[in-house]
């Protein structure tokens, strides 16, 4: 059974959208925990600083880095988790179902034609 067969099973559709479910759940109570709700925030700004994250990951992956905070781990695994823990609160706070978008989206991403490597090697195919 390959990955793409494997998302397309309910029984593992369901296990997807409740880890995420409780990644999001532990993401927005240790946020709220900690304060970082206190004062309104915008969801453009919370956006914002999942954008930081993600342009953090990418400083790090092109300079080699370690993680300052986590010296036994690469700076580009670590911003990448900032980036989902950022994501995973702001879907809390708006109480979004990230798990279930995810799987639907996962299970309908390996039906697109446009995602097989040879519509990828095509001419205007997508190249990134």
């Amino acid at each position: 059974m390959t990955r793409s067969d494997e998302i397309q099973t309910d029984e593992m559709q369901q296990a997807v959208a409740h880890s995420v479910t409780h990644l999001v759940d532990m993401c927005h109570g240790i946020a709220r925990e900690r304060g970082w709700h206190e004062t309104r925030r915008e969801v453009p700004t919370l956006l914002m600083l999942t954008v930081a994250e993600l342009a953090e990951a990418m400083e790090a992956d092109r300079k080699g880095m370690m993680d300052d905070h986590l010296p036994g781990r690469i700076g580009l695994e670590v911003e990448l988790a900032d980036a989902v823990i950022r994501i995973c609160d702001l879907a809390g706070l708006l109480d979004l179902d990230l798990g279930g978008a995810l799987v639907e989206k996962m299970a309908y991403n390996v039906t697109r034609a446009d995602h097989r490597p040879e519509a990828r090697a095509a001419h205007h195919g997508k190249k990134y």
